[in-house]
């Protein structure tokens, strides 16, 4: 889910990508795929890969179900790894292509998303939270009042980050609920803190890496890998994970149904399940990921960063998104139209 939102996705030059020996079609969340890995990988198979970003998971399931789009692989989050499963976009991994499918590290190999990573391995995975600027605010900052009953010294100075299922999740428990609830009683309390705080917010938008480093944001709704990126530039920013709740997240990488370059889509899956690129996906992006032996190639200042490592105190209040109800989805839906309005 989780990430590094650009504006600058890959203009292509027909309505559908080019099928071509040596050419692999990636789709993915913005500037979120290494340059340096695929640098190597192309030099290493002189396969050439073509990336296209999108910016949530609706966008990319809409993409690929409405078809014709010619991408070979997608990477989307664990709550929708099973959606696009059961609408029939991907294919189950043929594992005598994939001898490096014995990487992946035991605590994400059997998923409650895809059992025994028959149809998606591991990307990144990591949390989204609050990212606060310690200059500018003293107090608390490992809980959603950052943003829900925001303190004086933050008011007008607060982001949130556009995206549905997190917001309304960690406003859900914040008002002592679960996600994908059907009570009504909760769901109200939900939305009017949601809508209490709205007011209090100067944003809700992406880019939070250079607006919380240059002081233009003094909090923020965001992912741990940008956060860490910004503090990197700004020691001021600090990672906070709400004790009332936060979200853990994975995104995997999958083969589509339609894929047209299959052969090539096996050799990159392959290749990234190799630890040391593994470890350069999360050092470009800065994200843990999910391959056994990465830690040996993973950069020092990740190693025990306070963004990448949860605290043992937090653990606990750490979920992971399930996929909801369409019920549940359409209330969480009316909550997220209100707030926009």
């Amino acid at each position: 889910m989780k990430r590094l939102i650009t504006a600058t996705a890959l203009l292509l030059a027909s309505s559908s990508l080019a099928s071509a020996e040596g050419v692999l079609n990636l789709y993915n969340w913005g500037n979120y795929t290494s340059p340096e890995l695929l640098a190597k990988f192309e030099k290493d198979t002189g396969i050439k890969v073509s990336v296209t970003d999108y910016d949530s998971n609706t966008t990319a399931l809409a993409k690929i179900e409405a078809g014709g789009a010619g991408f070979d692989l997608v990477v989307p989050s664990a709550n929708y790894v099973g959606i696009f499963r059961d609408k029939g976009l991907l294919t189950e991994l043929d594992l005598s292509k994939l001898p490096n499918h014995k990487n992946i590290a035991a605590d994400w190999m059997d998923v409650d998303w895809d059992p025994g990573r028959a149809y998606s391995v591991p990307w990144l995975w990591g949390s989204t939270g609050v990212g606060v600027n310690t200059s500018v605010y003293k107090g608390d900052i490992n809980t959603s009042a950052i943003w829900l009953d925001v303190p004086d010294e933050l008011k007008g100075k607060v982001n949130v980050t556009p995206e549905m299922n997190d917001v309304v999740a960690l406003a859900t428990m914040y008002a002592g609920g679960e996600f994908c609830t059907e009570d009504v009683e909760v769901l109200k309390k939900t939305r009017d803190i949601l809508m209490a705080a709205k007011p209090h917010w100067m944003s809700m938008d992406y880019g939070m890496e250079d607006k919380m480093a240059t002081n233009d944001v003094a909090a923020s709704v965001y992912w741990n890998g940008a956060i860490l990126r910004a503090r990197l530039k700004n020691p001021d920013v600090a990672y906070g994970y709400p004790k009332e709740g936060f979200i853990l997240w994975m995104d995997s990488i999958a083969l589509l149904k339609d894929a047209q370059n299959v052969e090539n889509a096996y050799t990159f899956i392959n290749y990234i399940l190799e630890p040391e690129h593994a470890a350069m996906l999360s050092a470009f992006a800065r994200y843990s990921n999910g391959v056994a032996g990465s830690e040996e190639f993973m950069p020092e200042d990740m190693k025990d960063a306070p963004e990448v490592v949860v605290p043992e105190e937090f653990k606990a209040a750490g979920h992971f998104l399930p996929a909801c109800s369409p019920k549940a989805q359409e209330y969480i839906t009316a909550i997220w139209t209100e707030l926009q309005k």
